[in-house]
């Protein structure tokens, strides 16, 4: 579990296939000097299990899973990721939940600067945008940011200059894919709507009830 309030960034230094997957190394000296092996790493908003420490890097392996969700496949030796140490109970929740698994992946569609801070709009797959909403959380990278506006095919946040320097985003360009994680309250709100309304998709067969038989039960005080 992580709150998307990124520690420190990486650098990619090596990239390799192994057996259902990729390994990669992630260079990082500065960051997370207790780390162990064992632990897990949010990178780029995945998260990844350390299995091996060499000369200031960490090594992690990425699952095929992974690899068809996320961006991960395409890093390449020399690129910048975010990277985050797992959530402890005794610290501040002061990002939102994020669980380090990328429901799928999006692109910058174009950024400009709206007084102290600069707007990032992204496209986002349909799938997800049933879960994104005004001012509600997303985490994208792994940087846990707030929705200042939806529309049709994607979304806009408002980002400060600090989460600008601090992370990858104000290297990213035009066009450039993002690794995306709806909130996960969200998702099990429209699971209970899914399965209350007998969705043939994501519940079981309780009658085809509609939506809106939901909402007249619900006031009729079923």
């Amino acid at each position: 579990m992580f709150t998307g309030l990124i520690e420190s960034e990486g650098i990619i230094t090596r990239v390799e296939r192994a057996q259902g997957g990729v390994r990669i190394e992630v260079y990082a000296p500065e960051f997370g000097r207790d780390m162990s092996i064992g632990d897990s790493i949010a990178v780029d908003g995945a998260c990844l299990t350390v299995t091996k420490f060499i000369r200031g890097a960490f090594v992690a392996d990425v699952s095929q899973e992974t690899l068809d969700r996320s961006t991960l496949g395409a890093l390449r030796q020399g690129a910048k990721v975010n990277l985050e140490r797992a959530l402890r109970l005794s610290d501040r929740l002061a990002g939102h939940i994020v669980t380090g698994h990328v429901d799928g992946t999006g692109s910058l569609v174009m950024r400009h600067s709206a007084g102290n801070s600069t707007i990032y709009q992204f496209s986002a797959p349909a799938a997800l945008m049933q879960y994104i909403v005004p001012k509600g959380s997303i985490a994208i990278d792994g940087i846990s940011l707030t929705v200042a506006d939806v529309r049709e095919e994607g979304f806009a946040v408002a980002v400060i200059p600090h989460t600008e320097a601090s992370t990858t985003l104000g290297d990213k360009a035009t066009g450039a894919a993002v690794n995306l994680e709806a909130d996960m309250l969200g998702k099990y709100v429209q699971r209970f709507v899914s399965l209350y309304a007998g969705d043939p998709e994501n519940g079981p067969q309780a009658g085809r009830r509609g939506l809106g038989d939901m909402l007249r039960d619900l006031t009729d005080g079923r």
